[in-house]
């Protein structure tokens, strides 16, 4: 059954923070890592929906750099399972016509999975559908930290004058650099926090922290935030006359 069209206007950029995996497996008697294959299922579906509402960039929260701190079987877990997610959704994503991009340090992630990523990437740089962004061994303050590092780094080499660094210097240094800020910034769970999240780009976001466990969240609800967005004011600091 086709879904409906949004008929506002909504997010052109949603960032979604994917909570919940675990508690929606320990609920169902079932381990963590049966609830985060759940949810690596789940991103089909509303990366599927994304065009039927409007949006043209979705962002996913995939892995924090202080994800590191959870235990070893469940960190080599999830390493596993994005392994095994890029490899059997590359052909479903040149088919959809998704391109694929992930952010975050690929440094401290195995040899293979980064090459998996880099193939990812170059796989589907030709797709001019819906831009999914997969931050991966991600976090605000490291991201905003190892680009203030190559900012610096170009100072140093004459590249740049310090007196022209503004507020659209730093963001040519961000990994996000080559996608819009997002629109719309979703936190499953139920949850109201932002966990280290896209913290310069999400300066004039909208947020929206909803009950509902990442693996339970469908397109349904992502039309129904997008309508929901799409009835707001937002004046980014001004005032409308």
């Amino acid at each position: 059954m086709a879904r409906p069209m949004l008929d506002t206007i909504g997010p052109k950029h949603v960032a979604i923070i994917m909570d919940g995996n675990g508690r929606w497996a320990t609920m169902r008697g079932r381990p963590r890592l049966f609830g985060h294959h759940a949810g690596a299922r789940r991103v089909r579906e509303v990366v599927e929906a994304c065009p039927d509402f409007g949006v043209k960039y979705l962002t996913i929260f995939a892995f924090s750099t202080e994800n590191w701190k959870r235990t070893q079987v469940e960190v080599a877990g999830l390493m596993s399972l994005f392994r095994r997610y890029i490899m059997k959704e590359m052909q479903a994503f040149v088919k959809e016509n998704v391109r694929v991009r992930f952010i975050g340090d690929r440094v401290r992630l195995d040899a293979k999975l980064r090459a998996l990523m880099d193939e990812a990437e170059d796989f589907t740089k030709h797709c001019t559908g819906v831009n999914l962004t997969i931050a991966l061994n991600y976090g605000g303050r490291d991201e905003v930290a190892r680009a203030a590092q190559r900012l610096a780094f170009d100072v140093k080499e004459g590249k740049l004058d310090p007196s022209d660094i503004d507020l659209e210097t730093l963001p040519r240094y961000l990994d996000t650099h080559v996608l819009p800020d997002p629109d719309l910034v979703v936190r499953t769970s139920g949850e109201a926090r932002i966990s280290n999240f896209l913290l310069w780009q999400s300066a004039y976001a909208e947020y929206e922290f909803v009950d509902t466990l990442w693996p339970d969240f469908g397109a349904e609800e992502l039309g129904r935030l997008c309508a929901k967005f799409g009835q707001r004011d937002r004046r980014f600091g001004a005032v409308k006359a």
